[in-house]
């Protein structure tokens, strides 16, 4: 199956990715360190991305969005682009945590630095973390693969369990962590510290592989996972002028 990956919740980030069971690869992927103008930028990375990987948009079999958590104006943009671009291109449109991504990064680890049991944390703003606790599986024909514990969650990072944390979130709030992993680790996909990871695309694209070698269905939900209210609120009615 070749997927065109999408992710806003946080940077945003786009890939293709063949998720052949036993061999998933990434044939193309962008992404910007940007967390603004998720919506200009989006469109034309797409072309970019496709042009790279020498896919036509007729060649592809779906279209996988990071469904969140993440603030309201940048997760929309990515989901929006998702199911338009299923629309226009007649393409089934699937939903995945975007937690998965970074989640798959971990389980990905070479054995004797990949945690059994760990929390992936993502910043939030207002001094808080989105955040979840997965475990790691040996899956029989695609390696292991993260399984989620429990539903994603906003909240303080004190709040996190006693377990190794990977991801921005715990960057952010190294003090209030009882594990955050600060250092690179040796054999990880990205070489830059866990505690810089944010979710992206191809990761995602990789968790689904890792989904789909394991005999299980993509979702096709892809309601956002907000979290929390929007800041934004409907003005009441105006006060009348009295005499």
């Amino acid at each position: 199956m070749l997927l065109l990956c999408l992710d806003t919740s946080a940077a945003a980030s786009v890939a293709v990715v063949d998720t052949t069971p036993q061999a998933p690869r990434v044939l193309a992927r962008w992404e910007t360190a940007a967390t603004r103008f998720h919506a200009e930028v989006l469109t034309p990375a797409v072309e970019t991305t496709l042009n790279q990987a020498g896919i036509a948009a007729g060649e592809l079999d779906g279209i996988l969005v990071g469904t969140g958590p993440g603030p309201f104006t940048g997760l929309r943009a990515g989901l929006v682009s998702a199911r338009t671009l299923g629309f226009v291109w007649d393409l089934p449109v699937f939903g995945m945590c975007s937690l998965e991504a970074i989640a798959h990064d971990v389980a990905s680890l070479p054995e004797p630095v990949r945690p059994s049991e760990f929390a992936v944390a993502t910043d939030a703003r207002r001094r808080e973390v989105y955040w979840a606790t997965y475990t790691v599986a040996d899956g029989e024909n695609g390696g292991p693969r993260a399984l989620a514990s429990d539903s994603p969650r906003v909240g303080a990072a004190s709040e996190l369990p006693d377990l190794p944390v990977y991801g921005r979130g715990a960057g952010l709030y190294p003090d209030l962590l009882a594990h955050p992993v600060l250092q690179a680790v040796p054999g990880a996909h990205d070489t830059a510290p866990p505690v810089e990871w944010q979710p992206h695309a191809a990761s995602l694209g990789l968790a689904a592989a890792a989904a789909l070698a394991a005999d299980l269905e993509l979702s096709d939900d892809t309601s956002p996972l907000y979290l929390r209210e929007s800041d934004a609120k409907v003005p009441g009615p105006r006060k009348k002028a009295t005499a």
